[in-house]
């Protein structure tokens, strides 16, 4: 591996000391490193010479590996400008996080792994997302944890009709609908009192938010399903669809949601000596009195 990106928080400057080190690291053995443009102003002692800076798109681009450091939001946003399935290095400045679970303590350990090829990894399933209108424009994107519709703060309960591979699944009235990748189980969806799907399984969870039927449950359905929403009727205020929490896009009566597995992936780097259950146990506090 000889190129690899860095892309911090741009407001983490106790990120700085840690960066500059970080770089140094990198290139003591031999390794070209490309600096997010907001990431470089970070450094204590300012660019080195051997470094390059670029946009968050070209450094994810140009990279053989991404290494992140923040919180799970940074990671999140970093997802979305990844064009290859490169491995993704998460490294969290608070407490641990369920995509940024590399610790401090564990960087260059976890460093070393991912320069001689002997990292763990999980690849996790994104989603794809397109909204078409009814004068036939689509918008798309991919998501690394859901894709939600929900109504705004004062509009009254939304009715949405949702089918899944063109069979007709059900009728929600509710105050909007998460579809969550394995991934995003653990976000809004379990929030929302949805399952939490282990990040291995090869699924799609669709949980509705305060539905007005008691009756009405998550439900989880195979990966590979195309999962389409549309608005039963108009309502007073607006509907709004976000994609992993991002400023929404605008749902009307007449638009078609089409919700499938996107062809991206994104490949993240495993704690040496963490599982998955016990980032669950810390993360949720299970087994505390």
């Amino acid at each position: 591996m000889t190129t690899v990106g860095i892309l911090a928080r741009p407001d983490l400057a106790r990120a700085g000391a840690t960066l500059q080190e970080l770089v140094t690291w990198l290139c003591a053995r031999g390794v070209s490193v490309r600096l997010e443009e907001r990431t470089a102003r970070l450094l204590t002692g300012g660019v080195p010479g051997s470094c390059h800076t670029a946009s968050a798109r070209d450094v994810a681009e140009g990279s053989e590996a991404l290494i992140v450091l923040g919180g799970d939001g940074t990671l999140l946003a970093a997802s979305h400008d990844l064009r290859a399935s490169i491995p993704v290095l998460g490294v969290n400045f608070g407490s641990l996080g369920f995509l940024t679970e590399i610790t401090l303590a564990e960087l260059y350990p976890a460093l070393e792994s991912l320069l001689d090829g002997s990292y763990r990894f999980e690849e996790r399933l994104m989603l794809r997302a397109t909204i078409q209108r009814e004068d036939r424009s689509e918008v798309m994107g991919d998501v690394l944890n859901d894709v939600v519709v929900t109504r705004a703060a004062l509009s009254r309960i939304i009715h949405l009709d949702v089918t899944v591979d063109g069979l007709f699944m059900s009728a929600f009235r509710a105050d909007g609908l998460i579809v969550s990748s394995p991934t995003g189980s653990t976000a809004y969806n379990l929030a929302a009192g949805g399952p939490i799907l282990h990040p291995s399984l090869a699924a799609v969870v669709l949980t509705p938010i305060c539905p007005h039927m008691l009756t009405n449950r998550p439900l989880v359905v195979r990966e590979e399903a195309v999962i389409e929403v549309r608005l039963r009727e108009a309502v007073e205020g607006d509907v709004h669809i976000a994609l992993d929490g991002q400023p929404g896009l605008p749902f009307a009566p007449g638009d078609l949601l089409r919700i499938s597995k996107s062809p991206r992936s994104v490949r993240l780097v495993k704690s040496p000596g963490r599982d998955y259950y016990e980032v669950l146990r810390t993360k949720l506090k299970w087994g505390e009195r």
